[in-house]
């Protein structure tokens, strides 16, 4: 479990990241933090593992405050995905999923053994264990990182806008297999991002933040897409275009959105 109990944060110049934000994440779910650029949201999660530490309020883990946990004790603990993924330039791909079983003592062959397995968990073959970062291709690299970040087995994953950087069809495997990664370990999950799609496809709550980290509305996916709470969600999320209606085009039943456009097809042999 995570909780923000009545964060606030104020930066030495003056800016306020994150006016007052209460969040409680249970054990085993995704939350999203969902919104534009310099809404806090990249804040609030490094809040959780003392990359920023708040100006008011606190952050919990379970039943211990972070404040009174060591930094490194902390982050060794809990997986951190980054945009960039963050890998060690120098070192085998092998050595970097094993990078903090290492430091927390493990032997470096039970560790490797462990990377290999790892790699092969996120759809990787364990035959590049021994090529470095600049020889992979970008979303060969961020599986590497979500394998690093999944190595000492932590009970909670950060995840920073892991795959903004891959195209759209890698960004969309990506996806897919933390899915299927989750529904096999069950982690706590806290996902920062600002493309609603991803935050739909992949949150069990959602939450859509305005400047400030204020809360504009949170809940499920389908919650906040059938029922925006003003016209600053419904903007957001897409407004006319996730009304859909269905029509026949060419002899085929065709999902249209508001706008008169062709956004799929219906399958008509589901269900």
């Amino acid at each position: 479990m995570i909780r923000f109990d009545h964060v606030h944060k104020r930066f030495p110049d003056g800016t306020v990241a994150v006016e007052d934000f209460s969040l409680e994440v249970p054990s085993h779910q995704v939350a999203v933090l969902l919104g534009s650029s310099g809404c806090g949201k990249t804040t609030l999660m490094r809040m959780v593992n003392r990359m920023v530490d708040p100006t008011s309020g606190s952050v919990w883990i379970d039943d211990d405050n972070v404040a009174d946990l060591d930094p490194v004790a902390l982050r060794r603990r809990i997986g951190y995905v980054m945009q960039s993924a963050g890998l060690l330039p120098h070192r085998t791909v092998a050595d970097n999923v094993a990078t903090v079983p290492v430091l927390e003592g493990s032997p470096r062959r039970a560790a490797r053994r462990r990377a290999l397995e790892l790699l092969e968990l996120v759809g990787l073959d364990p035959g590049i264990a021994d090529r470095y970062p600049s020889q992979l291709s970008g979303g060969q690299r961020q599986r590497v990182g979500v394998a690093r970040a999944l190595a000492a087995d932590p009970n909670i994953l950060l995840m920073d806008e892991p795959f903004g950087a891959v195209d759209p069809v890698v960004r969309r495997d990506l996806q897919r297999e933390l899915q299927r990664i989750q529904a096999d370990l069950g982690k706590t999950i806290l996902f920062v991002t600002h493309d609603v799609d991803e935050a739909f496809l992949l949150g069990s709550n959602v939450l859509v933040l305005r400047k400030g980290a204020e809360v504009a509305q949170s809940g499920e996916p389908s919650q906040i897409m059938a029922h925006p709470a003003d016209d600053f969600v419904a903007e957001f999320i897409g407004g006319p275009r996730r009304r859909l209606h269905t029509e026949t085009r060419d002899g085929v039943q065709a999902v249209i959105d508001a706008e008169g456009r062709v956004t799929g097809f219906v399958d008509q042999g589901a269900g």
